[in-house]
């Protein structure tokens, strides 16, 4: 039977004008509002200053995963007002005028905000003594950050889809609760699996080919040393082409005798570099073991300085640091290093944070117990120092800040991310007062945290034997890093900011996460004193750890000058 209607008849439900005549077109009706409205809130936030100047591109990245949180809160907090009973029927006129509302705010935020973040990233960039860019470029952030978005979306949709699909098969056999909750947890699975799949036994183990192809190469200009001093000459049993691309450049470089005393004007020692390559051993301890050879072979213990020098994941040794304990020396020194990944450090990080104190704690270990044998009033002071990923190996040696002082003459930490046991303990237990980012403890009796040369001072307080340095900046996200910026603010975020950091910088829920996730990209590409590059204050630094006999502020000048300047080829 066929119903005609006429135009007295009313219009049934189902015969209603389309979503996209009432409001917005069908394909933004498909997004929620409350959805759509935080997002644009989290888009405002993501412009924000954070730690670092970052590219367009990776302020894009930001910006994009941001609005996906933010919309995913929106349409979460839609559903729990729901959920709780409330489903407010607006007219269509009142849906109309809200979705065009959102639009002209959006139209009005979303430019303002993009000038505004290239304002703001112009004044991190004045701070960081990094050149400006031009602004232009951050129109290119909404395309480039919708897209993400987007991307995000669709799979959140997807996975959305697949745990209904699940949901429905599984609530023909069980109740439709225990079916959805079984649906979820076998989602959650799949996923684990996957990522560990994808992630650990793909991407890393690709990852780790690639690294350890490329840990067969030289970089320019890095020669083979023929002074027997070094791992890698002709009177070394460490051959040079197994000590890896970073191990034969630091075995490679630093000052010659003649360079340290055109410097301090004293005589000097050819200074001792020992490495051992990740080829070179099955296993840490075995590195080690050859380290500690190469130690006894050029002479080493019978040096005034012998220091152990934990590596980033690839093996990697700050030039700076490293020569700048050499010159305070007078080459009278020997540095022991060795290489236990062929992985840059944030990869290590990511497919294995065992490995780099197994490491420390093999190699300081193993050097110990040759000093052991010695005569006590014979034996050479004994240092350690590491940076970054290498200064979290490091400490893995230590079961803290006393054991250190018990068993070391010194210690320098630089760039310590906040992951380090050691780090976290002394941070969260700093006298009361003191900053999070430059704690006091103990009143600086023995442990100092200092941003700059000039904060070892630490107001004139008294400062005993033996010392030891952590080396910090304000702006640099590898130490202030932490999943805990997701949902908690960080006491380094509560009190005053450092010099170089803006300040209007201000935490926020799961945004300031991403923003200093990214700022870790490229955190050493910044000029020294910021971010996570470390230079010539390393001068300070020794001199202050070691305090050489009749040395003097001037003598400090000289090597911090020739660091600053460029070391030596």
């Amino acid at each position: 039977m066929t119903t005609t209607l006429t135009a007295a008849d009313p219009i049934p439900d189902d015969a209603a004008p389309a979503p996209e005549q009432l409001g917005p077109p069908r394909r933004f009706a498909a997004l929620h509002p409350v959805g759509l409205s935080v997002a644009l809130l989290f888009f405002v936030w993501s412009m924000t200053p954070s730690l670092l100047p970052r590219v367009w591109y990776l302020q894009a990245v930001a910006t994009g995963i941001s609005v996906a949180i933010g919309y995913g809160l929106g349409c979460a907090a839609a559903w729990v007002v729901r959920r709780c009973g409330v489903s407010p029927n607006f007219s269509d006129r009142t849906r109309r005028i809200g979705w065009w509302s959102l639009a002209a705010v959006a139209a009005v935020t979303v430019p303002t905000f993009l000038v505004l973040g290239s304002w703001w990233q112009q004044i991190v960039r004045d701070l960081a003594g990094v050149e400006r860019i031009n602004r232009a470029n951050y129109l290119l952030i909404l395309v480039l950050s919708l897209a993400v978005a987007v991307l995000l979306l669709a799979a959140a949709r997807g996975i959305r889809r697949g745990t209904r699909a699940l949901t429905r098969v599984g609530s023909r056999y069980v109740p439709a609760p225990i079916a959805r909750l079984v649906a979820v947890a076998l989602v959650v699975v799949v996923g684990i699996f996957a990522v560990n799949g994808l992630v650990y036994r793909g991407l890393i183990g690709l990852a780790n080919q690639s690294a350890a192809a490329a840990d067969q190469s030289t970089a320019d200009g890095v020669e083979p040393p023929q002074a027997p001093e070094r791992s890698g000459s002709p009177a070394s049993a460490q051959p040079w082409d197994t000590l890896g691309r970073e191990g034969r450049t630091f075995v490679a470089g630093g000052p010659t005798a003649e360079q340290i005393t055109s410097v301090t004007g004293r005589p000097a020692l050819t200074p001792i570099r020992v490495y051992a390559g990740r080829e070179s051993a099955d296993n840490v301890d075995d590195a080690a073991d050859l380290v500690v050879a190469e130690l006894e072979r050029t002479g080493a213990f019978d040096r005034s300085v012998v220091a152990v020098a934990t590596t980033t994941g690839r093996g990697w040794v700050n030039a700076r640091v490293a020569s700048a304990l050499e010159y305070t020396t007078g080459g009278d020194s020997a540095i022991a290093a060795m290489q236990y990944s062929f992985l840059p450090s944030a990869l290590s990080f990511i497919a294995d944070r065992e490995t780099p104190p197994q490491a420390g704690r093999a190699l300081f270990e193993a050097v110990e117990r040759a000093l052991a044998e010695r005569p006590e009033e014979s034996r050479p002071k004994l240092v350690t120092f590491g940076e970054s990923l290498g200064s979290f190996g490091g400490q893995g040696a230590f079961s803290g800040a006393p054991d250190m002082l018990a068993r070391t003459d010194g210690a320098l930490w630089v760039g310590t991310p906040n992951f380090a046991p050691q780090w976290s303990y002394l941070t969260a237990h700093r006298d009361s007062g003191s900053f999070e980012r430059l704690p006091v403890i103990d009143g600086g009796e023995n442990v100092r945290f200092v941003a700059s040369a000039a904060d070892l001072e630490l107001a004139g307080a008294p400062w005993g034997d033996p010392r030891i340095v952590y080396w910090q900046h304000a702006s640099d996200p590898i130490t202030w890093w932490s999943f805990d910026l997701l949902l908690n603010k960080p006491d380094w975020l509560r009190e005053p900011l450092g010099d170089d950091v803006d300040p209007g910088m201000r935490w926020i829920p799961f945004v300031t996460f991403w923003q200093v996730t990214l700022d870790m990209v490229f955190s050493a590409d910044v000029p020294p004193g910021h971010g996570h590059t470390f230079g010539a204050d390393a001068a300070d630094m020794w001199a202050a750890i070691l305090q050489p006999e009749g040395w003097t502020a001037d003598d400090t000048a000289r090597v911090h000058t020739v660091i600053q300047d460029g070391l030596p080829e």
